[in-house]
């Protein structure tokens, strides 16, 4: 199968490589779109920690072609979403409504699913691996979807949109007359705008460099826009737009140890700060003590959205097809599955998201 990978830190090819037979569990699906997000050019990087060589990709939408034996979930010709966190529903994590933290989805990510000619092994970013023409996944790891929406959307749906909007319903459970604040606004960054909107949220501060961008963020239900770099100045803009209180919850959608920060310190007390952003796995994030303790906050990361994808991504193609979600103004750029446009792409901050057309 012609499939885009991580060989080796800093090293990454389209080629084609050796598919290992599938299982009684597994879906052949023919790949409609895959958005391009921060994580797997960290992973090809070298700053997230997972092992190579590896099938980058992890917003995948597109067509069931086959299906293994055992496999009751979905039947050829389904229109699927990829879930970067399959859950099984049964284990310790699963009933106690943890599903993002399913011990059978660690399985389903370990799973080879290719081979090199030097006969290594070859796994599936978040058991995904989405830069491909066709993909074997094991059945927990698609949710059917029934909809008109394009691809494209869809892709996107699966990564960026259910982690941002996860972040908003699931993790700080923004509620009506709430006020936020967003640093980044990417993909995640811009599906939290729009989430929080939807919660109802009465004031939406959104943060990024970029000035188009943040123009398109007052469009997506944005009340206020900063450009301040992390640090001092910005959280004392947060905190005066906000009445000297600061933010209800602040959520931090870059993947940086200053941008954290920053959210913390423009967080009122006993607010919420949300992590979504993917750090170096190296870095380290330091708060004072008496800090953290005595501003009663709740500093939390969110996994994938913290969310049941059987359950929320359904809802979320719903906002989307109501138009409460514009999934489409995210999709800034489609690009053939090549090497060189992907790897252009990684490089490129002016844009929302990026969607690979195989």
């Amino acid at each position: 199968m012609r499939v885009g990978y991580a060989d080796k830190v800093g090293e990454f090819t389209v080629g084609e490589l050796r598919a290992l037979p599938p299982g009684p569990h597994d879906v052949v699906v023919q790949v409609g779109a895959s958005g391009i997000c921060h994580s797997d050019h960290s992973v090809l990087a070298g700053t997230m920690p997972f092992e190579l060589p590896l099938v980058l990709g992890h917003e995948l939408a597109g067509t069931v072609l086959e299906v293994g034996s055992e496999v009751t979930r979905v039947r050829p010709g389904d229109k699927v979403i990829g879930a970067s966190k399959p859950s099984c529903g049964q284990c310790w994590w699963c009933v106690r409504e943890y599903p993002y933290l399913c011990t059978e989805g660690l399985k389903v990510w370990n799973t080879p699913r290719y081979a090199l000619d030097d006969d290594r092994t070859v796994g599936l970013f978040c058991g995904l691996g989405s830069f491909a023409e066709t993909t074997v996944l094991h059945e927990l790891s698609v949710v059917p979807v029934h909809t008109d929406l394009p691809f494209e959307q869809l892709a996107i749906i699966g990564c960026a949109v259910n982690t941002g909007a996860g972040a908003v319903f699931n993790t700080a459970g923004v509620r009506p007359g709430d006020q936020i604040a967003v640093l980044g606004l990417g993909g995640v960054g811009m599906s939290i705008v729009q989430a929080a909107a939807v919660a109802g949220a009465t004031r939406i501060i959104a943060v990024d460099p970029v000035p188009g961008i943040r123009s398109l963020a007052l469009e997506l239900g944005a009340t206020d826009v900063l450009d301040s770099l992390p640090g001092p100045e910005l959280v004392a803009q947060v905190q005066e737009l906000t009445g000297g209180r600061g933010v209800d919850a602040g959520f931090e959608a870059v993947g940086r140890v200053d941008t954290i920060t920053s959210a913390y310190r423009m967080t009122r007390r006993a607010g919420i700060v949300v992590t979504v952003g993917a750090p170096d796995s190296s870095s380290t994030l330091e708060l004072g003590g008496w800090e953290a303790v005595s501003s009663g906050k709740k500093l939390t990361g969110s996994l994938a959205g913290d969310a049941n994808a059987d359950r929320q991504l359904p809802n979320l193609v719903r906002l989307a097809e109501t138009g409460r979600l514009d999934v489409g103004r995210l999709v800034t750029d489609r690009i053939a599955l090549d090497a060189q446009q992907i790897l252009r792409s990684f490089d490129v901050h002016d844009g929302i998201r990026t969607v690979v057309i195989p």
